[in-house]
């Protein structure tokens, strides 16, 4: 259950300066040249990252950014500018250079705005940024310390934790006016394990929009360990996992994806050809597919920016618009895109509360908040069970996709065999390849134990990156192709 959010406007407002009437009169120069529509967007950013490696601090900064974007649309055309002085003088320079792209009598005149009523899914008071630079260093150095006891075969570690509180406010020529204050953490550690002439790689991490006391979080029921000394010892685990593991087979196969983090190849191969502008263009594999069956009848995909504390998750988009849960697949059948203003009116569709942005330098596009597939009926145990010979890919590292036709390759950072319905031996070198809306076809089996990642994503797209939640529960793919080096 959310709570009334809070009035996120007066930072803007006291703080630097702003003022109602300021912002109409931008928005008035904005459309001046005959744009459809104009909004702004203040953003103001303050940020800390920590990094130790080899036990000792190799990186510490702190850093503010404060800003303003100016968008004017007109048609399918877009005119952007940025300014990082707030001052009346060059806001209202920047709104008339973004003026340019439209030509004619203004079509849109300001008449007041609205507030926009958004829910409040994660705290301000009490977030990471609030705390000392010594309580965030003191996070990474346990991990640090966690991951060299694990093992002597743990050779180096290098340990990070990055925070930023993220203010922002629009003010738009259809009366939108909204603001938020998001805040973000993330803590990783990456090891590096040899035993002879075998070297292997491990990493961990996780967070969220939490306060310092979520990576406190230790030995709770449900596997709900969020601290650092879980994160190092799952990094080295997967490490010295490596060191014994065998090749990969390769060939045309069964593959097992296991929950949670695994989501990632849905995020990447199904998620990005979901968005609408990629639709409106006719450039994605899903183009003109709504209500055709475009997956196994077992297969839900959701997109869910409303879940408290999530890294994904966003009280509002970047044009002002609450965010929601998005049905995209709904038993094999293609129900929807992600939208943001500009390609939902293009379209013919409400926006779904998915644009968003890097920072005020950018313009804001349909993106990707909590993406995940719905729980399904089967026991995991059982999943397993149903494969003779087969993989069972946990973890995932880099992949590549191609939206236009749905291809990607995905190298499986933590896998095993399948051998007469059992868990074996960890391979290594395992990558899949397939085809996005292929492979969901062949979804034979989902797990009834759906789990999100540990809160460590981070989605790029056309050069703009935007924390993102991926998860799904445990599911069978009957056919996918395993690229490996091993029999």
């Amino acid at each position: 259950m959310t709570i009334p959010a809070p009035d996120h406007k007066r930072y803007f407002i006291e703080k630097l300066g702003l003022s109602e009437r300021l912002m109409e009169r931008c928005l008035g120069e904005a459309l001046s040249a005959g744009g459809e529509y104009a909004d702004l967007y203040f953003e103001s950013v303050t940020s800390t990252s920590l990094g130790i490696d080899e036990s000792l601090v190799k990186s510490a900064s702190q850093g503010i950014s404060v800003g303003c974007g100016i968008r004017v649309v007109s048609g399918e055309r877009t005119g952007y500018a940025y300014t990082d002085d707030l001052s009346s003088e060059r806001l209202l320079r920047a709104a008339r250079t973004a003026a340019l792209i439209a030509s004619g009598p203004a079509k849109e005149l300001m008449s007041g705005f609205r507030q926009t009523d958004t829910p409040s899914l994660y705290p301000v008071a009490g977030a990471t940024s609030d705390a000392e630079i010594a309580a965030k260093l003191a996070l990474i150095q346990r991990a640090d310390k966690a991951a060299r006891a694990y093992d002597s075969r743990i050779t180096q570690v290098r340990a990070g934790f990055n925070d930023e509180l993220r203010r922002i406010l629009v003010a738009a020529s259809d009366g939108t006016f909204a603001s938020d204050t998001q805040p973000l953490a993330r803590l990783n550690v990456f090891v590096i394990a040899k035993d002879g002439v075998n070297t292997a790689r491990g990493t961990s991490g996780g967070g969220g929009r939490v306060t310092m006391d979520f990576f406190e979080s230790a030995g709770g029921p449900g596997g709900t360990d969020k601290s650092p000394e879980h994160h190092a010892r799952e990094a080295a685990r997967t490490a010295i996992l490596q060191l014994g593991a065998v090749d990969a087979p390769a060939g045309e196969m069964p593959v097992v994806l296991g929950p949670g983090w695994p989501g990632v190849l849905l995020h990447e191969a199904v998620g990005h050809g979901l968005e609408a502008d990629f639709n409106r263009k006719k450039t994605s594999a899903f183009a003109g597919l709504i209500g055709q069956q475009v997956a196994s009848p077992k297969v839900t995909v959701v997109d869910n920016g409303l879940m408290p504390g999530r890294r994904g998750s966003i009280n509002m988009d970047d044009e002002g618009n609450p965010t929601q849960e998005t049905t995209l697949i709904e038993n094999g059948i293609l129900k929807g895109f992600l939208s943001d203003k500009l390609n939902g009116r293009l379209m013919g569709t409400p926006s779904t509360g998915s644009g968003r942005r890097e920072s005020y330098h950018h313009i804001p596009m349909p993106r990707m908040t909590n993406t995940y597939m719905l729980n399904g009926e089967d026991m995991p145990e059982d999943i397993i069970k149903s494969v003779k010979r087969g993989l069972y890919a946990v973890n995932f590292g880099g992949g590549q996709v191609d939206i236009t036709n749905g291809k990607f390759v995905f190298s499986a950072s933590e896998a095993y065999l399948i051998e007469d319905g059992k868990v074996t031996r960890p391979v290594k070198g395992a990558t899949l390849i397939g085809n996005g809306p292929e492979a969901l076809k062949y979804v034979s089996m989902v797990g009834n134990d759906l789990a999100l990642d540990e809160g460590i994503g981070t989605c790029g797209k056309a050069g703009q990156s935007v924390p993102v939640g991926v998860g799904m529960p445990t599911v069978k793919l009957d056919r996918m192709t395993v690229g490996g080096t091993g029999q």
